[in-house]
């Protein structure tokens, strides 16, 4: 039994002890306020343990200040949100344990997660099944949003993104023309991200020299990176996370490559500073965030994540940032529309879908809204390339003009 046919065995079994409804454990006709919640609960399903802990941790980050920062502005009308983290691993299985906790246990309103694009294409349909608003704050794989009615994302699709770090590696080095490909093929992310870099290689004129494969799990990156060594690539792009893509950088500047690298969006956290170090230095990343966005949230959140953690934020955390803001404000308007006390679990949750897709949000992320499929429209877009101090351990985002 193949690992997608036990997922379906197990969704099938958990919708089997419902009853055949996932609703099963709503609060029935009592209202929202009946059922002595005195905070209005908000699921959080980040990677908390496993290989991907460290973004997952990024974007506990940015829910967290969300919370104080918005509890301190005085919640949905005097009544705070209250965030329920559930650890959704590194893996499918992790994820859909998380959003049944979260859904049918914890009876949050809406869920922020999963970390990775491969775990929302298993446990977004358990939320879809379920009527409850999910919104991805990481999940940039093609074909997110359209998992359901009930499915949003604040983080903009790989195929707008990607194509800007192309673009600026050719404007810094106009002579390029030989690229090579590296690409986590166990990830759905980063299969879907190559491919928009291999289309957008090619759409360039530019010679596609190699592809070369390897797992997120994989350490030694010899034999791939000297093959594009020998193959002249004057160009690298690589899709990875940070931990295997910050150890192929390593290995292919170790080995001798010189040329420009590009990182894939899984190279957006200051993580990467402590994997590859000085070697760092120089890859470029597209980026949907930059904390220089002159509006008044990006300055709030900028100053509270500074004096939290003495260093600037990454795209990840203003993003899981935002997807906070966007449920907050939803449930603003909501409330006044109809006031959300008088509303039984199941009713809150649909209308709070429909609200949050309706509106447009003024975010660290410059204004945004969302399709009818729910995925973002963003109008702001940046690049940035790695600058590291020449101690190698701390480094910044540079963003380029």
């Amino acid at each position: 039994m193949n690992k997608t046919t036990l997922l379906i065995t197990f969704n099938l079994l958990i919708f089997a002890c419902s009853g055949g409804n996932p609703n099963i454990n709503n609060f029935g006709n009592k209202s929202f306020n009946q059922n002595n919640f005195d905070s209005i609960p908000i699921g959080v399903a980040f990677a908390q343990t496993s290989n991907i802990a460290l973004l997952g941790q990024e974007g506990i980050d940015g829910v967290k200040i969300a919370e104080k920062y918005f509890n301190s502005k005085g919640g949905i009308k005097g009544q705070p949100i209250k965030l329920v983290f559930q650890d959704a691993g590194g893996d499918e299985v992790g994820a859909i344990n998380a959003f049944q906790n979260l859904i049918n246990r914890d009876k949050v309103v809406g869920i922020v997660g999963p970390t990775l694009s491969q775990q929302a294409f298993s446990a977004n349909p358990i939320a879809e099944r379920a009527k409850v608003p999910v919104i991805g704050a990481s999940n940039t794989a093609k074909g997110i949003p359209e998992i359901g009615d009930y499915i949003a994302r604040v983080s903009s699709s790989v195929a707008i993104v990607a194509p800007n770090a192309v673009q600026a590696a050719l404007k810094l080095n106009p002579s390029i023309k030989k690229v090579a490909v590296f690409y986590a093929q166990n990830d759905a992310f980063n299969k879907s991200e190559t491919e928009i870099f291999q289309s957008t290689v090619k759409a360039q004129g530019l010679d596609l020299v190699t592809v070369q494969k390897f797992q997120t799990t994989d350490t030694d990156f010899q034999t791939q990176a000297t093959n594009a060594i020998n193959l002249k690539a004057d160009l690298v792009i690589i899709s990875g996370l940070a931990v295997d893509g910050g150890n192929l950088v390593k290995q292919l500047r170790e080995l001798g490559y010189q040329g420009l690298i590009i990182g894939g969006n899984g190279f957006n956290t200051s993580h990467i500073f402590s994997v590859c170090k000085a070697l760092c230095d120089g890859i470029i990343i597209a980026q949907a965030y930059s904390p220089e966005h002159p509006n008044q949230i990006n300055s709030a959140f900028l100053q509270a994540y500074i004096q939290q953690y003495n260093k600037r934020p990454s795209q990840v955390t203003a993003q899981a940032f935002t997807a906070v803001q966007v449920y907050v404000e939803a449930l603003e308007s909501l409330n006044q529309k109809s006031p959300i006390r008088d509303l039984n679990l199941s009713q809150l949750r649909t209308k709070l879908n429909q609200e949050l897709l309706s509106k447009k949000y003024d975010t660290p992320l410059g204004e945004i809204s969302f399709t009818p499929v729910g995925d973002v429209v963003q109008k702001q877009f940046y690049v940035a390339q790695l600058k590291m101090e020449d101690n190698g351990l701390k480094g910044k985002f540079q963003y380029l003009k």
